[in-house]
């Protein structure tokens, strides 16, 4: 799209490519413009997005904060910045926001739309209420342009299950429903209406028919997970905050559902904003974690009320600050462990992120006579093992994890030029290292060869050397085959990259 400054149809091998919508491209788009055709520049957009997120809860948490400021009665004191550093060091926010995500592109839409709602909930005035519904619609006409209906049925099932629990209809007018569909559409349309008119039916089947209703309905795409798959995926994604989110749900027994202050109001919002993403995609047929990451505010929301009541000295949060620093060490140190196992990381760096855990446990135990202290310690320790991670691991994960560079390698041995092909295996991220050498199929995918004899067969019609990704496992099927020639080029430990030719 950047290449052919084409803002309509997304391409992947110059096949069209209708799974998602095209907010991320765009905003990839504009980082390529800026710093050039990169992995920064296309991970930009997923770490901006994070960053917005986390002022958004900020900014939602500090209006409940001077509204319940303004009924005289100071109970949330601490609640933005509480709300806001767990966001910022939950594990979730931090590993989605680091890659080419579509899921945090959607959880930042989201979580414009449900902040705007819920301000408005709260706003007296007719004329600010008006504004931020626009701001609450605009946000589900991004959504939309995110990752599809998704971004509708979210926020829709959010209010909806909110007012339930409230039990009030606040009316079709205090809600915008006469005119906010049209703010939906109108943001929408931006791109649902040049791409429909230029591609009609084939864009309406793929996007809609095959990437929403049969991947909600069915295991096509080959993600399936049990039922209960999001309630062991929804703690991990709160670390290391688990906790205190536990603790929170189960105070929720206790919550005044139907109150009309504004702390009250704000915990039923977080509950329904927690709960309609992980009951939804519960229900789906294909399951993948990154699809309840916009339930990740909510549960910062939920984690930050109770850690605001424990430095206030409200709540005898002491306890759960102990066993979150027992819970942070212990993971931290299986992590490191497993992590050196695999070799993604040395023995003094498994050791540093180790002593960083147990670091952090130690000052929260400590009698410190400003609480906040403890809760820092969780945060920086937290931030300090990721700068760690990054520091020792990054490189030889991504070599693991990607084929940057094997098809580095090729290029300086003379392959720059030479057709890629995968065998038993789709490696999908070839095209973005060697855009337009990566074969496809008449459906558009990336051709999968099942067997030594299918390259013979594709190099004998092409006349040409061929690169081939194969697993490390299968690489002896190319390597022994008595009519192809081979050159072993390299591995990452998981696929290898052989040049392929006719003998």
């Amino acid at each position: 799209m950047f290449a052919r400054a084409d803002l309509v149809t997304p391409t992947l091998g110059g096949h069209t490519w209708f799974e998602k919508p095209a907010l991320l491209y765009w905003l990839m788009m504009l980082g390529y413009g800026a710093w050039g055709v990169s992995e920064f520049a296309a991970r930009l957009p997923a770490a901006c997005s994070g960053l917005v997120t986390i002022l958004l809860i900020a900014w939602l948490a500090r209006r409940v904060e001077r509204a319940v400021e303004r009924a005289m009665a100071p109970r949330v004191a601490g609640l933005a910045w509480s709300s806001a550093a767990a966001l910022a060091s939950s594990v979730g926010l931090i590993a989605f926001s680091r890659g080419a995500s579509f899921d945090i592109v959607l959880t930042v839409a989201i979580t414009l739309a449900l902040c705007c709602f819920m301000a408005a909930d709260l706003e007296p005035d007719h004329n600010r209420r008006s504004r931020l519904l626009t701001g609450f619609y605009a946000g589900m006409g991004l959504a939309l342009l995110a990752k599809g209906l998704v971004g509708l049925i979210i926020p829709c099932g959010v209010v909806g299950l909110y007012l339930i629990f409230q039990r009030r209809w606040p009316g079709v007018k205090n809600l915008g429903l006469v005119w906010g569909p049209f703010v939906v559409l109108a943001v929408a349309l931006l791109w649902y209406g040049p791409v429909i008119a230029r591609h009609g039916w084939l864009f309406v089947d793929e996007f809609f028919i095959q990437h929403h209703f049969a991947r909600y309905t069915s295991n096509k795409y080959r993600q399936p997970q049990p039922f209960y798959f999001y309630l062991w995926v929804a703690p991990l994604l709160a670390m290391p905050w688990t906790i205190f989110l536990l603790d929170a749900l189960k105070s929720a027994l206790r919550f005044d559902w139907r109150s009309a202050d504004a702390d009250a109001r704000l915990r039923a919002f977080a509950c329904a904003w927690m709960l309609v993403p992980i009951g939804f995609f519960s229900l789906s047929g294909s399951k993948l974690p990154g699809y309840i990451l916009p339930s990740l505010p909510a549960m910062a929301l939920l984690v930050g009320d109770r850690l605001a009541s424990h430095l206030r000295g409200k709540e005898p949060g002491a306890r759960l600050l102990q066993m979150t620093g027992a819970l942070m060490t212990t993971v931290g140190l299986a992590g490191s462990l497993y992590a050196f196992k695999l070799g993604f990381i040395s023995a003094w760096c498994a050791a540093a992120i180790t002593a960083t855990m147990c670091a952090a446990w130690a000052a929260i135990s400590w009698p410190w006579e400003k609480r906040w202290l403890s809760a820092a310690a969780i945060v920086s320790a937290v931030f300090l093992a990721v700068l760690l991670a990054i520091s020792c691991a990054s490189a030889r994960v991504a070599a693991r994890a990607s084929v940057r560079d094997l098809i580095g390698v090729a290029d300086r041995r003379g392959y720059q030029n030479a057709p890629i092909v995968n065998l038993h295996t789709v490696e999908r991220g070839a095209e973005f290292y060697a855009p337009g050498r990566l074969l496809y199929n008449q459906q558009g995918e990336p051709l999968k060869l099942e067997g030594a004899g299918e390259v013979l067969d594709l190099v004998r019609r092409g006349r040409e050397t061929v690169l081939v990704i194969v697993p490390v496992e299968y690489a002896a099927q190319l390597i022994d085959h008595p009519a192809l020639e081979t050159e072993a080029i390299s591995d990452n430990g998981s696929v290898a990259l052989i040049s392929v030719n006719e003998r």
